[in-house]
This record gives C-alpha cells, structure tokens and sequence, in this order.
C-alpha cells in the first residue's frame, strides 16, 4: 500500500469493497486495484459497475457463493486422485450454483444489460450434477449407486443381524452367568457380559473388561465366525465404494475444462457485483470519463461519510483553471474537501462509481498528496522538515497529467519565510501543468493566487453568528482565517484584540481598563516548608568562629563573614565551602578560642602563600601581588582601628 493511498484512505474504501465480494480472486483482485491508465479499458470497468448495480437493483443480489478450494479438486481429479465425497459434494453444490446463476442473468436478459450475456459462457454440465446428486446422498455413497454395493450392504445387515441373535441366544442359554441383559459393542466386535467367577463357562473370546475388574465381556465362538464374515464382507463395500468415486472423479476429471471456464466467469462476476454493491452502499453515480484535463463535481461526498451527515461539495477545475488555493478557518473543511476530490477521482479510475450527483473526471497519471504533519520521531523529523521533504519528492514526480494536493502549505516555520516557500512551491506546481488543490492560511498566498493567471482562490464558508463551519466551497473567492471573530466571539478582551491586530496588521490603538481579561481564581502549588537554623541572637558570625553545618551536623571554621547575600565561607576539613547562614550554627565564638591577634593565616592560608606573603614584608617582591584573605583583611581593618 503505497502512501497516497493511506492519506486518500482508499484502503479503507478497499477494506469495505473486499467484504462484498465472496470468491477469493475477487478479494485478491480488489486488494491490489489501482488506477487504470488505460482509456479503453476504464470504459469497459465502469460500463460493468453500472450494470452490476442495475441488476441487482432490478433483480436482487446474485445466486453467488465462495468456491474456495474448487480449482485444486479439478486439479486433484486430473492427477488420478480419488475424489472424496466432501470434495464431489463441492463441486455439486457448484453446478447448482451455476444453474442458478444462469437462470438470474437470463432475468436481466429483458432489460437489454449486456452483463446479463455472460450466462451463455456458463455450463451447467447437468449429467455430472445429478450422476453426484443421486450417487451421493447424506454425505455417503448411496445403496443404489451399483447393484454390488446394495447386495454388500444387505449381506452386512443380516450378517450383523444373525451375529447379535447369536448373542442373545447364548445369553438367555446362560442367565445365571451374566452380569447384564444386554450384549454390547467392545472394539467393533458383539460381546456378552459374563461375570468374572464363570469365565469358563462360556465359549468364546475375550475382548473386555469392566473398570472393576469383575464383569468380563466375551465375545462367542459362534459371533467369532460372523465377525468373520462381516470384516470381509465391509471390505469389498468400501472397495466398492472407492470404484464408485473413481468413477465420479473420472467424470469430474473429463469436465475439467468446463469447470475451470465456469470458475473463471463466476469470480469475474463477482468482482463485477460487487462494485455494483459498492456503489449501492453510497449512492454512487457512473462518472464521464475524459483524458482533457479537468474535474467537475455536483454535490460530491466522502465516501466514509454518512450521508446525511455530510455537506456536499461543489467542485470544478479545469479550463484554464490548473490550481485553486483554498482558504478558510480552521475546522472548515479544507482538509476533507481535498479528500473528497481526490477520492472520487481516483475511484473513478478504478472502475468504481463516485459518490457524487453528477461527475466529469479526467484520467490522472499519478495522485501526489501531501497531507497531515508527517512528523516522525523515529527519523527526528520535524513537522516542517517531513513536509519539505514529501513537497520535494511530489516535485520530482509531477507531470501534467498529475492530480497534486497539498495541505498547509509553508506551514511549520516562520511565516514569512513559510509564505515565501509556499508561494516558490505553487510556481512549480504551475510550470509542471498539473492540476493542483493546496490549503493555507498565508494572506500573501492568497494574494498571489488572484494576481496568477491559472490559478484562483476558493474560500471554505463559516457561519459566524453560530460559530460553525459550513462545509460549502466557493471557488473564486479568498477566504478569511475568522479567528479574531472567534475569539471576539468566545470572550477574548478587545485589548487583547487589538495587541493581536498590531501584531498582525500594524494596527494600534489606546488600551483602556476594561481591555483586560478579568482573572479567576485557582489553585495555586502549596511549598514545602524549608527548615530553618537560627544563628546566635545579637552577633554576625565571626572570622575564626566554630560552627555546626546542617543538616550533616559537620563542625567547621569561619573563614569569611557573611556577605550582603546571608553567604559566609567555612573551612571544612580539607576544602573550603560557601554555604546560607541559615544552615549554620555558632559553636564555639572565636573570643573563646584565639587569642586576640591570632593569625588566622595560620589555618587558612597554605604554606607556600605565608612564605611569599613573609617575603613580601622583608623587601618588594617584582611582579608579585598578594590580595588578603578575608581574615587578614578583617585583621588588618582591626589593626587600623587601634592604630588609631
């Protein structure tokens, strides 16, 4: 199934047909239908549609049945197989098929319906239908189908009959011995119910027991020799029995020929009513089939549409007219009206009747459709990339004999440039001479559309006092999105209104208060609380103070005070952190700790940095700088102050 189909759901269609159709060629020849490029024969398919529909209107739906398995049983009869009387039962129920068949197109006969000529290349073969009918009955081969048999199935009866007598005899000669009043079936074989304490007393064989153990079931020496009897009796009547059916598949065999031409005409008719069911189901009408270029469509109907249900299109293109941009609001019936087009022209050339009042359809060499988003995450294609890279592929393929459509064209990226590439895209379209249909919502894509020669607008209508779609097209006039009347409509506030006019006409005008969207209430995210660690009360956290950190409850030394920010910097054990002071409480205050000039380089500074910083208060060190940690900066400060 190739893409277009998918899109233009003649699969479906396909689906729905096959299931009108009862052989298995017909189904198989549905499945795989395509259009047909061929004038000639287009002609003979939808000539055949709309006698099979008026046949069936006139007299009913066909005497047809599945003939499934019919061609391996001529097959079969051919190779020297024998026939079974299931198979031989089939090819019976054909015949009658076909007599019955031949008798309902003899009916169309008097309405002058050329289909109803294909009776006379169906053959009743009478003599084979009643030599199987009367040799076959109840699903066997009859007593009557040779004096042989019906002399062997008699004998059988009354050796059968004799040996049960025989049975009976020996039981009532032994009352005391059995163990029921009846002889029974043990393993095809007449047996007496003997009780297991006179085993002895009894002549014959045993063939049984009971699930106890204690009924033993004999069979008689006397039954023994009926048995006997019997089993060479049922031997010849099942050799009979095989002649007899050699002899039917002989006959079979000899009309091979026949059988196969009548298989051959009955799965066409089949294929043939069952467009003529199709075409019942949603009142389709034969279209005028035309190799100029041009389509025109009264009241024309998706097929998958109830009807009453669905809006009729008008539609007409052609003439002059080689491509028509419709526009319209969204949800207006851009999308399906693209659909119905397409779909009733390609059910056209596939001998089908459309779903339309009156139809003219031109034969198109190929159907190129690019409809949907086409995004495909398993490609990691955007919804604009999918659609560049089908536009491109229905470029590469387009003739003048294509029937082209194209939905949101330029759609899925920016819009100028969208609008650029929509417009580039309708000029190619139109170079190639093919008919095409596109929808968009560009204004500047309209705009072309008018000021193009070959091409026009059509617009989808809009009921905007109800706010519902109409389904209806008309062609020569651009539509409009509707989507501010929509939302003017739906409550939208004018101020929002006109920001969304400025954006998109450049249009500006005063806000005033009642230009905004009165908000309601909701429900708003509840936070959880965060826990909080009170620092010492009447002090800032000091350079050399012990603190706990939480919530891993680590002691460490305050390297920097806190900054405008609530963040102080602690000297952990071997690293240093920045960390809130709202996870951090004083231990031990530094007073308690060091002395008061205490050299906190001591603790924060490494080794090599105390070495240069001692240098550096000896003599001047070229090129070097060294910028005070926080705690020699507080130091200092404290220095200053009592210089002072």
């Amino acid at each position: 199934m190739n893409q277009e189909e998918k899109l233009l759901e003649i699969n479906k269609i396909k689906e729905l047909w096959a299931e009108y159709a009862l052989t298995e060629s017909a189904k198989e020849k549905i499945r795989g239908i395509q259009p047909v490029l061929s004038e000639a024969e287009l002609s003979v398919m939808q000539r055949e549609t709309s006698q099979g529909k008026r046949m069936i209107e006139l007299l009913g739906n066909p005497p047809l049945a599945s003939i499934q398995g019919l061609t391996e049983i001529v097959d079969a009869s051919g190779k020297g197989d024998c026939l079974s009387v299931e198979q031989l039962l089939t090819v019976q129920l054909f015949l009658t098929m076909v007599q019955r068949l031949k008798k309902y197109l003899c009916g169309g006969k008097q309405y002058e319906i050329s289909l109803a000529w294909y009776e006379e290349n169906l053959e009743p073969l009478e003599e084979l239908r009643e030599s199987i009918y009367t040799t076959i009955v109840n699903e066997q081969v009859a007593d009557n189908a040779s004096k042989l048999l019906k002399s062997l199935r008699m004998e059988i009866a009354q050796t059968e009959s004799r040996m049960r007598e025989k049975a009976d005899a020996v039981m009532r000669s032994h009352k005391d011995c059995m163990s029921d009043s009846f002889s029974t079936l043990r393993n095809g074989r007449i047996c007496v119910p003997v009780k297991k304490d006179c085993k002895f007393k009894i002549s014959g064989t045993v063939i049984d027991k009971s699930s106890t153990g204690n009924t033993l079931f004999v069979e008689p020496v006397a039954c023994g020799e009926y048995y006997a009897m019997l089993q060479s009796l049922r031997i010849d009547e099942e050799n009979e029995v095989r002649r007899i059916l050699y002899e039917l598949t002989a006959e079979v065999d000899a009309h091979g020929t026949e059988l196969k031409e009548n298989i051959k005409y009955i799965e066409k008719l089949d294929y043939i009513f069952s467009k003529g069911k199709l075409s019942l189901l949603y009142d389709g009408t034969e279209p005028v089939i035309t190799t100029e270029r041009e389509i025109r469509l009264v009241d024309a109907r998706h097929p998958l549409m109830k009807k009453e249900v669905c809006v009729p299109l008008q539609f007409q293109i052609g003439k002059g007219v080689n491509g028509i941009v419709i526009t319209g609001p969204n949800t207006g019936g851009k999308t399906v009206a693209l659909k119905t087009v397409a779909l009733n022209c390609m059910l056209a050339q596939c001998g089908l009747h459309v779903s339309c009042k009156e139809a003219t359809v031109c034969m198109n060499s190929n159907y190129l459709c690019d409809i949907g988003d086409g995004q495909n995450l398993s490609e990691n294609l955007s919804t604009f990339s999918a659609h560049i890279t089908n536009v491109l592929d229905i470029l590469r393929r387009v003739n003048d004999q294509s029937l082209v459509l194209m939905d949101e064209l330029g759609s899925g990226t920016d819009p100028l440039e969208g609008m650029g590439i929509a417009v580039a895209i309708l000029e190619e379209l139109k170079k190639s001479g093919a008919l095409f249909l596109v929808t968009t919502h560009y204004p500047e894509v309209k705009v072309y559309a008018e000021q193009t020669e070959g091409i026009v607008n059509a617009r989808m209508t809009f009921d905007k006092e109800n706010l519902k779609p109409t389904y209806q097209m008309v062609i020569g006039e651009a539509g409009e999105s509707c989507a501010f009347h929509i939302a003017r409509r739906l409550g939208m506030p004018e101020g929002m209104l006109r920001r969304a006019e400025a954006a998109a006409y450049g249009i500006t005008q005063e806000e005033t208060e009642a230009d905004h969207l009165q908000k309601e209430f909701s429900q708003r995210i509840i936070k959880k609380k965060k826990p909080t660690v009170k620092k010492a009360k009447g002090r800032e956290f000091r350079i050399g103070d012990s603190v706990m950190i939480y919530p891993d409850k680590k002691i460490g030394i305050v390297c920097q005070p806190e900054n405008e920010m609530g963040v102080l910097q602690v000297q952990m054990l071997n690293k240093k952190i920045w960390i809130n002071h709202k996870r951090v409480k004083l231990h031990v205050a530094a007073e308690e700790l060091y002395p008061e000039d205490y050299d906190f380089s001591i603790i924060f500074d490494s080794v090599e940095t105390r070495k240069l910083r001692h240098d550096m208060e000896r003599k001047h060190v070229e090129g070097v700088t060294l910028e005070l940690t926080g705690a020699e900066a507080e130091r200092a400060e404290m220095l200053g102050k009592k210089n002072k």
